[in-house]
């Protein structure tokens, strides 16, 4: 694995806490660790009516592409069908999601993620308010080999053959799904440079994340997943049937993405809104939790080679639409990122493209990107 790829993982870490790790199954109420303070938040669609639900796009409908570049400049999410991952692997994949975060406590901790290693087993909090998440996850960056030996030293092949496969299979989609996307703006593969998503003597840098969101005794008290936006170009999520994934639209009212059987949840990165100088929009998103349901959920974060420049691309660039922010590289990025607490977008942002048409998503940036 290149130095480059390891690094882009270990500047966002998840943080493992040794020692401060509640029991999710036997708490009986929540701990002060896990109590988020009283924020300015948004009102969630769980007590509105009528709310707008996040489009469902058929990959096969035969005007899928056109649907789908209106999905990423209205919405920046959208969900798919027909998108040619086997149910079965999906299956798999959450059988083996539940395999590993049904293990004990101390025997997800061996393969825990460290400063030294890219990927393994943690719990998130935050950096504002140091409030942990209510929430467990294991990152996979490359091979799942080395950390599924930890968890299971006679039967992890199973796990790593499903890992792999849908790893393989969440590629292709996702590099059809990005030219698609980028087809909708103009974009050709002869108009993509060493500044665009790929690079022609380099592979795309990908991380998996399989996360775990147990039953709360008080769900209102904790965060299952703080807002954010993503470090990639575009996010491909495979939601169990237990929703909990919300996504912010434009007055700051959370809209929960119902999960459809089978359906994949696609999101436009940070990257991705770079590239195509701001016509895409990354999308706050945030998990939320049940008192009684365990919901799993998968991220598979599509990005450039860690150290290729990531800029708009030429062809969206002219008088009217100057650049908006400056060329840099994922692993820069995912750096700033985390020093910054999810402003790295704001922190490349060229000084005279901040004007009205770009400051909205920035302004709801630093209002719940905490």
């Amino acid at each position: 694995m290149p130095v480059e790829h390891s690094e882009v993982v270990k500047t966002h870490p998840v943080y493992c806490l040794h020692g401060d790790f509640i029991d999710f199954d036997s708490v009986q109420e929540v701990p002060d660790s896990h109590k988020w303070p009283h924020v300015v938040d948004y009102p969630s669609d769980q007590d509105l009516h009528d709310v707008e639900s996040v489009p469902i796009i058929d990959l096969m409908d035969p005007n899928a592409a056109n649907l789908v570049g209106n999905a990423c400049q209205t919405w920046g999410v959208f969900q798919v069908t027909n998108h040619g991952i086997p149910i079965h692997l999906l299956e798999n994949l959450d059988s083996e999601g539940r395999r590993l975060f049904q293990l004990p406590t101390q025997q997800k901790l061996k393969a825990a993620h460290r400063p030294c290693i890219s990927g393994g087993y943690g719990r998130a909090r935050s950096r504002v308010c140091s409030k942990q998440m209510w929430s467990e996850r294991f990152t996979i960056v490359g091979s799942p080999i080395e950390q599924a030996r930890q968890l299971w030293p006679e039967e992890y092949k199973t796990f790593c053959d499903v890992i792999e496969e849908y790893e393989k299979e969440m590629k292709k989609l996702s590099k059809m799904l990005m030219w698609i996307m980028l087809g909708t703006l103009g974009i050709a593969e002869d108009d993509m440079c060493s500044a665009g998503p790929e690079s022609k003597s380099e592979c795309p840098c990908n991380i998996l994340q399989l996360n775990s969101f147990p039953p709360c005794p008080d769900p209102k008290l904790v965060m299952g997943l703080a807002a954010h936006t993503d470090i990639s170009l575009l996010t491909v999520h495979y939601q169990t049937n237990t929703s909990g994934l919300q996504v912010i639209r434009d007055g700051g009212r959370w809209v929960t993405v119902q999960p459809k059987s089978g359906a994949l949840v696609i999101n436009v990165g940070d990257l991705l809104q770079i590239i195509s100088n701001g016509r895409f929009r990354s999308i706050f998103q945030r998990a939320v939790v049940h008192q009684t349901r365990h919901r799993l959920s998968f991220a598979y974060l599509y990005g450039p080679p860690s150290n290729i420049q990531t800029s708009a691309l030429t062809k969206l660039i002219d008088q009217k639409r100057p650049p908006l922010y400056h060329p840099e590289t994922w692993t820069k990025f995912r750096k700033v990122n985390y020093k910054r607490s999810n402003q790295a977008l704001t922190t490349f942002q060229l000084a005279e493209s901040q004007n009205e048409s770009t400051d909205m998503n920035d302004k709801k940036r630093m209002k719940v990107g905490r």
